[in-house]
């Protein structure tokens, strides 16, 4: 069965129907929730929204849960990335698996297991993973709006030294 992730979104992925409470189990071995399936993270994987190596699972969401909200793991192979993307909502994601980095408009921060990022609605964002899966839970209201690509962003100028200024190793200035 399929619903639409958001108002607007052209993306439909598998959600869990629970009628009643219940478990699924975690496997460490595959890093998956048995009966959990995977879905593609967005139907198109070129144009302004491109991304590689991304996988989505909903562990809770859909209209028969009753759940205002989606419970989503994201897995990110080895080399890939999320989209470059901004929407109106917020994004709260905490890393479980691996290590990463997240880009947050003209930032770029390293993350590993059990950090939290926050990401304001409005903002530009990417996931990118570095040598190892990298996996992030992301909780999100059920009815949102549909990504957008961000704008691009001109490359961060290099900080200029000033001529006799330059400074070595504890701060001292180099001869």
């Amino acid at each position: 069965m399929t619903r639409r992730s958001g108002a607007g979104s052209a993306c439909e992925v598998p959600f869990v129907v629970a009628a009643r409470p219940g478990v699924a189990r975690f496997d460490p071995r595959t890093f998956r929730w048995r009966g959990v399936p995977a879905a593609a993270y967005k139907e198109q994987r070129g144009g302004p929204l491109a991304w590689r190596g991304v996988e989505r699972f909903v562990l809770l969401g859909g209209p028969r849960t009753g759940a205002a909200f989606e419970l989503r793991y994201f897995e990110i192979a080895p080399g890939g990335y999320s989209s470059w993307e901004r929407h109106a909502h917020a994004h709260a994601i905490v890393v479980v698996r691996g290590r990463g980095r997240v880009r947050m408009g003209r930032r770029l921060v390293r993350v590993r297991p059990f950090d939290f990022v926050f990401i304001p609605g409005g903002t530009p964002h990417q996931f990118l993973a570095d040598g190892a899966p990298f996996g992030f839970l992301c909780p999100v209201d059920a009815v949102r709006d549909a990504p957008r690509p961000a704008p691009r962003l001109r490359p961060p100028r290099p900080r200029a030294t000033m001529p006799g200024r330059a400074r070595g190793p504890k701060g001292r200035r180099r001869a």
